[in-house]
């Protein structure tokens, strides 16, 4: 047996299966990650720039510094989802999965059709006023500091824009409680494309009944994973959804 047919069989008898993925789904698509060396943003880019910290204390520099890094993530937007995110998608309608739990900020799950998304490091799509919390696009947002205004200031309040993504040094958002709860219920975890280095979305897999992990590179969770696939997500889940299929003709 093949590591798709082991990985559709532990789908097929798992009653509640989980999906971690990371940046290893969108790389296919075109959107760059933040950690492969020569590639990856945080080697063009200090990546102290987008702090909370940053952002509260100098918020001039947070926007004049961090503006190239936020058109730069900026331009994932007009990313398309691939064959990884779509099959998913299909996985999710057909009751073969649960969630997905995100550390994506690209939104590329929901514009493939996945319904019960936790983007657990926010997303691209929206910005707000961190004084009274007016919502605001996040196209707004950089509306306003392409017009100059720099940092962006709410209509309502005065209060400064910020973006709806997680910086770092802020706590993650109320959603990734629910999405440890739906781990901890969970049969299965499947982690998608994610070397697990970042917590404490990290922690999850060890959180969980069971995990697999789908990932190009080694990832130090391997030991501990109940089947390790190092193989690129697309091609890993069209060989999955195949062998999946072939599960129903057989029922």
């Amino acid at each position: 047996m093949n590591e798709a047919q082991k990985i559709a069989k532990e789908i097929f008898e798992s009653k509640k299966v989980c999906v971690l993925t990371g940046a290893g789904i969108s790389t296919e698509s075109g959107v760059p990650d933040f950690r492969s060396p020569g590639t990856g943003l945080w080697t063009k880019f200090d990546p102290s720039i987008l702090s909370a910290d940053m952002l509260l204390n100098n918020p001039e520099r947070f926007y004049r510094k961090g503006l190239e890094i936020l058109k730069s993530i900026g331009e994932v937007r007009n990313a398309k989802p691939n064959i990884g995110h779509k099959i998913l998608a299909k996985l999710e309608k057909e009751k073969y999965i649960d969630c997905i739990i995100t550390q994506n900020i690209d939104g590329l799950h929901k514009k493939a059709g996945s319904e019960n998304v936790y983007e657990a490091h926010g997303n691209l799509r929206d910005a707000y006023c961190i004084t009274c919390g007016k919502e605001y696009s996040f196209a707004g947002l950089t509306g306003k500091i392409e017009n100059g205004q720099i940092p962006p200031l709410c209509d309502e309040c005065g209060g400064i824009i910020r973006p709806g993504v997680v910086l770092f040094g802020d706590p993650l958002p109320e959603i990734y409680e629910e999405a440890i709860k739906e781990v901890k219920k969970s049969n299965l975890l499947l982690v998608i494309g994610s070397s697990l280095e970042v917590s404490p979305v990290n922690y999850l897999p060890d959180l969980s009944t069971k995990y697999i992990i789908i990932n190009k590179e080694k990832t130090a969770f391997d030991r501990a994973a109940h089947i390790v696939w190092h193989q690129k997500a697309g091609n890993a889940l069209k060989m999955i959804y195949k062998e999946i299929k072939k599960h129903e003709e057989k029922d």
